[in-house]
Order: structure tokens, then sequence, then C-alpha cells
């Protein structure tokens, strides 16, 4: 599972939960036991509504964690050994109840999909100084990990390992911006520089399901724990997203036109990326399979260019006066299509560019030695 790297939290939260099964596995706890797993068969009585089922959620919690400081099984425990036990039973309850309750509706699926394309678009563009991150604090290279942290979050199904997934991404930024102001000796960043390091964070990492996530850690996570720190830095994630989502040119330092036009060239090579390099590798998948679907491929394409440019076989002295202005707009239509192409090529990895342009040159070649006249 992505986000096993084991360290002290994670390896702490690990024994509290296999704490909490050994216990569940004594006899002493069968009463306790009924009532755990008749709370999650009941979810399946109940329409899907992720804020009812939080609320049901956080009183099973409340009177569960009631129940374990008056059982046998921990009498006398610590107020460390409580908690433990009830981490082990939010992880076993989310658990269970995970595809129940994560991105629940439709709805959610389409925030994510919108905040997921919206990010896309703006890694195109976006630098640091577009957030106005003063320059000694910037550190592209170190923020690596903490975008890694931030991916994490979906290898996880209990609330506290996505929660310190986004601790642990803030933790590595909140010390690289103290180490920069050191090394600098500079006053020591506060919240108005880690802000909007969070927020480029965010964007390069692009969490996945970056809205459903934190709409479970908000709903299920044992609220007794949703404080302090870890409350801070997940407000701030929440902060930063709800500014990607409404993020426009007067969010950041950069002229109007100039976001702009960033995001209509973004939206541009995103579409070609999706729509004519599909194309293309079907195109090569089905000549490769067979010379004569590549014929047919070829004599589609023939008559393509035939249809929308209906001068490819035009001689100079055919054309009419009138043949002028529709001739211009074919070129700036062509012109336009072939520059936006390269663009998009140019934004392919390697390992994805060269089968494309392989392919172009095939065609050129072929083009080059067919007889004149064809």
């Amino acid at each position: 599972m992505e986000g096993s790297t084991s360290s002290p939290a994670s390896s702490s939260q690990s024994l509290a939960f296999y704490d909490f099964l050994d216990r569940m596995r004594n006899p002493a706890s069968l009463d306790l036991l009924r009532s755990i797993k008749s709370f999650i068969v009941s979810f399946s009585f109940y329409p899907c509504n992720p804020e009812s089922d939080g609320k049901r959620v956080q009183e099973f919690f409340s009177t569960t964690e009631t129940a374990i400081r008056d059982h046998p099984l921990w009498m006398g425990a610590t107020e460390e050994e409580i908690d433990c036990a009830m981490e082990g039973l939010e992880k076993y309850i989310m658990t269970k109840l995970f595809s129940r309750t994560f991105s629940a509706l439709p709805e959610d699926a389409r925030i994510d999909n919108d905040i997921s394309e919206k990010i896309c678009l703006l890694q195109t563009f976006l630098k640091p100084e577009h957030l106005d991150i003063p320059a000694l604090l910037r550190n592209e290279a170190s923020w690596l990990l903490a975008e890694k942290e931030l991916r994490k979050i979906n290898g996880f199904k209990s609330p506290r390992e996505k929660l310190l997934c986004i601790m642990n991404c803030c933790k590595v930024i909140n010390n690289l911006l103290l180490n920069a102001t050191i090394s600098e000796n500079h006053v020591p960043a506060g919240a108005d520089d880690f802000l909007p390091v969070l927020i480029y964070v965010t964007i390069k990492a692009n969490p996945p399901q970056l809205h459903s996530n934190l709409k479970f850690i908000q709903l299920y996570r044992w609220q007794a724990k949703l404080v302090s720190e870890a409350a801070y830095y997940f407000t701030n994630l929440v902060s930063a997203m709800a500014f990607i989502v409404d993020l426009n040119a007067t969010s950041l330092s950069m002229d109007e036109d100039k976001f702009e036009e960033n995001m209509e060239a973004a939206k541009l090579k995103s579409k070609l990326k999706s729509e004519e390099y599909q194309m293309i590798k079907q195109g090569e998948a089905k000549c490769s399979s067979s010379g004569k679907m590549c014929d047919e491929i070829e004599e589609t394409r023939v008559m393509s260019l035939e249809s929308n440019y209906p001068y490819m076989e035009a001689r100079s002295r055919e054309l009419k006066e009138r043949d002028v202005d529709r001739l211009l707009s074919l070129y700036k239509d062509l012109v336009l299509k072939y520059t936006a192409l390269c663009k998009a090529i140019d934004c392919l990895p390697i390992s994805e560019k060269e089968p494309i342009l392989r392919h172009l040159k095939m065609q050129e070649t072929v083009s080059l030695v067919a007889p004149q006249g064809q």
C-alpha cells in the first residue's frame, strides 16, 4: 500500500490498532464487539447522507469511549491506552465503512475532477513568485518531499492516517521555511509565508480526490483529536483548496491578460494531448495489427484532407479570385493546428513523444518518395 513507509507515528498507530484487535478477540469483549458490528451493519438501513453519517459515527465514538472506560478489559488503563483503543476503533470502523463513506455522492466525484483538472492547467505555468513567495524561501527541490507526503493520502482508509499525510507534508514545509530563514538571518517565517507555500505544493502534488479526502477527515476523524496542531494544518489545507478553486487572475501576481493566455494555452494542450495524441496512438496500433487496416486509415486520412482542405489537388491556374479568402482561412487554420500540435508534443514525456515523431517522420518520408501527381 502506498504510504506504508515506516515512521514513529505510523508504527505507534499500528501497535494501537493491533492491541485493539487483540482485546476484541478476548471473550470478555463480546458485548463491545457485538455493539461495534451492529453499528456497522446499521449503516445499510439508512440512505447515504454524509452529514448524517458523520454525526452518527461521532455519536458512536462518544458512546463507545464511555463504554471502553467502564469496561473490565481497560480497568485502570491510562489516558494514552484509552486513546490507543479509540484510534483502533476509528480505524476498524472506518475501514469497514470506507466504500460507503468516502466520496459517497456523485457530486463529490465531480468536484474532485474539477479541482484536479484546474490544478493540471495551473501546473503548466504557475511559479512561486506568482504567489508572492519570497525568493529566499523558494526551495522547489526540497518541496518535493512535502509533495510526496501529500500524494500518499489515497493510500489509506482511516481518517487519522489520511490526516497524518497532511501533517507530514505541512511539517516538511514548516521545517524548510524555518531553515531558510535561519540560514539567511531573516525574520522567522510565519503563517503568511506558510500558506502560499502550501498552496504551491498542493498544486504541484495534485493529490488525488482532494475534496473527498478533506471531507472524509472532517466528518469521520474522531473529533476529540481533530484539535491543536492537527486542526491547524488541516484548516490550512482546506484554505489552500478553497484558494485553488476560486483562483483567478486577481489571486496572483500576474497580469490578467497573461493569466488568461496561459490558461487557454494549457486547455489547448490538454485537449490536444487527450484527443489528437489518442488518435495517433490508435492509428499506430491499427497499422501495426493489420496492413490492410493501415491502408484504410491512410485512405480515411486522405479523404479527410480532401474534405477539410478542398484545394489539396488544385493547380494555380485553376484558382479564382473568390478562392483567396477561403485559402487564407484554411492556411490560418492549418498553422494554428500545427503550432498547437507542436506545443502539445513538446509537453509529452520522451517515452510518449518518440513514437509520435517516428510516425510523423514515416509519413514525411512516404510523401517525399511518392510519385508526382499521386
